[in-house]
């Protein structure tokens, strides 16, 4: 049960801020900080007040069923509207606790996107290209906007790495359960046999940082620079346009050759520089904060096979969740991709939920 004080508290910071607001007495940055803390609390007072209300609007009906006076027909209407009572306040409780549960800083931001091809070779790298497509159609259906920040082709077409950056809203929050390896059984176009090939691509999916959220020493930095090179240790161009920047208190190092500019070069670079430092940071306090508990998803362990693409049977299976879609071709256009994020989203929820308890 939640604290009548904490509800309270939700109902009259709402009514604060509404007359705040109202009032045209507060500066340009208070308002936009106070208008998005209003419209969130917007999102949960109704729910908030019918909580409140529950143990009034419960003794009201009681009295009707404790009255020996009341015809049976008011009495089972009374029960009728007790029992539909106590079920919404059930789910009014699950929400508010939802709405309580500490937030993620991330789940708004940006994202770096990182594939990599794994164990399969050439099939791996198919494979990478097949995920790298399948979010960039997901990309296009919620109007999010990617952009290229590096990529390596292999011989046969695939990817052998491919990151990328996607702007739009609320981002992080859908994709962040995207974190690991990802598995792939099927039928390589060169297998003569009809043997199913089993290969892999690890996806790391890293909230954008920017300065402010992340600051770094330009003493902590190494930065080497060398001429690209292409395919076959070709020169891509005449100059040392390409940038290697290590930063040395944690050994991460970022290579970036795309472009013919060291300066764009150094920028890219810095931006998933950025974005890995602020990732491990991050991870370090999760860790601490659940010392105590294993969540069975969210950990963006690389590592961890989170998803079984299987092509013969038709099936896509996010074994944290144990959850199985028998439709493996929308899945990868994108069309079912949301059904799995909300499976997953669900049960971090619960397990949030449940360490409250």
């Amino acid at each position: 049960m939640i604290p009548k004080k904490t509800v309270d508290d939700l109902i009259n910071k709402h009514a604060l801020l509404e007359r705040e607001l109202s009032s045209g007495e507060i500066d340009k940055n208070s308002f936009a900080e106070k208008s998005k803390e209003y419209a969130d609390l917007n999102e949960i007072i109704k729910i908030a007040k019918f909580y409140i209300s529950f143990e009034k609007d419960k003794k009201e009906i009681q009295t009707i069923l404790d009255d020996k006076n009341s015809d049976p027909d008011m009495i089972k209407m009374a029960e009728m509207e007790l029992n539909n009572l106590e079920i919404q306040n059930q789910k009014n409780e699950k929400k508010l606790k939802l709405f309580l549960l500490p937030k993620d800083e991330a789940d708004k931001k940006n994202v770096i996107i990182e594939i990599r091809a794994g164990t399969g070779g050439l099939e791996a790298s198919l494979f990478a290209s097949d995920l790298f497509k399948m979010y960039e159609k997901v990309s296009n259906k919620k109007k999010w906007s990617i952009e290229l920040i590096s990529i390596s082709r292999s011989e046969a077409g695939g990817l052998k790495e491919v990151i990328a950056s996607i702007k739009g809203a609320n981002i992080y929050s859908t994709l962040k359960y995207e974190s690991g390896v990802h598995r792939v059984q099927r039928v390589p176009d060169t297998e003569t046999q009809g043997r199913v090939h089993t290969s892999a691509a690890t996806v790391a999916v890293l909230p954008e940082a920017e300065e402010v959220d992340l600051k770094i020493n330009e003493s902590d930095l190494r930065i080497d620079v060398f001429r690209a090179g292409g395919p076959g240790g070709q020169s891509v161009n005449t100059t040392d346009s390409a940038v290697r920047i290590t930063h040395i208190p944690t050994g991460i190092s970022v290579s970036q050759q795309d472009e013919k500019s060291q300066h764009k070069n150094k920028a890219k670079g810095m931006k998933i520089l950025r974005a890995r430092l602020y990732e491990l940071e991050r991870s370090r306090i999760e860790s601490e904060r659940s010392k105590d508990r294993k969540s069975k998803i969210g950990s963006g362990d690389r590592s961890e096979r989170i998803r079984t693409y299987n092509f013969p049977q038709g099936r896509v299976t996010d074994h944290r969740i144990n959850l199985t879609l028998h439709k493996l071709d929308e899945f990868l256009e994108g069309e079912v991709f949301e059904e799995m994020i909300e499976a997953l989203t669900l049960q971090a929820q619960e397990e949030s939920l449940n360490t409250l308890n």
